[in-house]
């Protein structure tokens, strides 16, 4: 990966984070050794008066505002290829899309479509600000070395990852246990940059017999899973038919749930669902965009106890964080009448994903002095004035709504249209790749 080193950013907007608060300093960036050095305030008015030459040397911000990177807590990149693809069958409700396109999909992959996927998946990440994902992996007749393949394709890029394999029963048990082995796998080859984390797909689709087996390996590495919880109504029928249990309560006999763990949607949570959640520490990942994709209906936003972390992902349908977190501001704001409770639990995500990321990455910055180096430069120069009091109209309103000009990690530039003009042969591969997969899915 290409990258471009630089030591000094000068006349940004700073939205450093203190004490769950989002506090603008206008200044320079000073970088040292990976790390923010000093940050030198300035006068913004002077800013406004004064003419400035470029320099070579120095990053210009130009008053555009700069903020942490954002966090995808629940990607698929598997699923990238499958713009486009020749679907058949029903599609009428949540089992019938997995069943024709998504269960098809991931049995057709092998490693040179796996990589493909990861290159598209991070490009896109990163042209949208997002450098850390968790991602949740499916290739059922590929488990061995695909994490690594994601891995080493995120390393390229220099984002930072948690990865999972998705562990299912509904290919038989072989490959069940080719799943689990490669999470363990994963668990045991673990870096400052790349964790992992147990997957597992759902409820609907796993034994006793594997969730028992989860258990011991999540006890063995002291580690938390990923799992599609309640998306749809089908994972809770099912699941209580089956199993005589509903998912969260599977989850909570095979102790499953802990500080790490990272269940995706919540669709279909009942009160006592909500409330084992929150005894446990476990973290919920909303979808909006996804959830409205497939037609599985909207959490109850409200009903989800303040005490249970609500973070942001996308399910694989795209890589912006900044839609999903706006999508999240405006449904919640559509059922309040009072505009502040959306305003809140828009705080309250953004100031959960930073308190659940620490959990695998304590390094991860607020934007001071001595910080890790990481932050994204928004094409946003606020036309009114900034401070704390008035930030998240800024981000709501202003920010999220504007492209992510260059993203800054570990003092690099590692935007793919910063550090190489030319993409080309890279998207001919992701082309190919796709089209392979095309032509074996008709």
């Amino acid at each position: 990966m290409l990258e471009k080193r630089i030591k000094k950013i000068t006349d940004a907007w700073i939205c450093q984070v203190q004490n769950e608060k989002v506090v603008p300093v206008f200044g320079d960036l000073i970088l040292e050794n990976d790390k923010i050095f000093r940050i030198e305030q300035k006068d913004f008015d002077q800013y406004l008066r004064s003419k400035r030459e470029k320099s070579d040397a120095e990053y210009s911000a130009d008053g555009r505002v700069i903020t942490l990177p954002l966090i995808n807590f629940h990607d698929h990149f598997y699923s990238r290829l499958a713009k486009g693809l020749p679907v058949s069958g029903k599609m009428d409700n949540f089992v019938g899309i997995l069943e024709n396109l998504w269960w098809k999909l991931d049995l057709l992959l092998d490693e040179e479509m796996i990589r493909a996927s990861a290159q598209m998946a991070i490009l896109e990440s990163l042209q949208q600000g997002v450098t850390t994902i968790f991602d949740h992996h499916s290739s059922p007749l590929v488990a061995e070395q695909s994490l690594e393949i994601i891995g080493e394709e995120m390393e390229k890029f220099g984002l930072r990852g948690v990865l999972c394999f998705e562990t299912t029963d509904r290919n038989g048990k072989e490959l069940a246990q080719q799943g689990l082995q490669a999470n363990i796998d994963f668990l045991s080859r673990e870096n400052s940059d790349l964790k992992g984390v147990l997957g597992l797909h759902a409820s609907f689709t796993l034994t006793d017999e594997t969730m028992g087996k989860v258990s011991e390996i999540a006890e063995k590495f002291n580690c938390g899973v990923h799992i599609h919880l309640c998306e749809d109504s089908a994972d809770v029928e099912i699941s209580k038919e089956k199993f005589g249990a509903a998912p969260a309560q599977r989850l909570k006999k095979f102790n499953l749930l802990n500080e790490k763990t990272l269940l995706a949607h919540g669709v279909h949570l009942t009160d006592a669902d909500y409330e084992i959640i929150e005894k446990s520490g476990s973290a919920l990942i909303y979808n909006p965009d996804s959830n409205l994709n497939n037609s599985v209906g909207l959490p109850r936003y409200a009903a989800a106890p303040q005490n249970i972390p609500i973070l942001p992902g996308t399910d694989g349908m795209h890589a912006n964080i900044a839609r999903t977190l706006k999508q999240l501001f405006l449904l919640y704001r559509s059922r309040s009448e009072n505009p502040d409770d959306a305003f809140g639990w828009l705080q309250k995500i953004y100031f959960d994903q930073l308190a659940f990321v620490r959990r695998y990455f304590p390094d991860f910055p607020n934007l001071q002095q001595s910080d890790r180096a990481d932050f994204i430069v928004w094409d946003y120069v606020p036309p009114t004035p900034l401070t704390r009091e008035n930030f998240w109209g800024h981000f709501i309103y202003g920010v999220l709504e504007r492209p992510v000009v260059d993203v800054v990690h570990g003092g690099n530039i590692i935007s793919p249209h910063s550090v190489s003009n030319d993409y080309t042969e890279l998207r001919k591969e992701i082309h190919k790749q796709g089209r392979r997969l095309f032509e074996k899915f008709k």
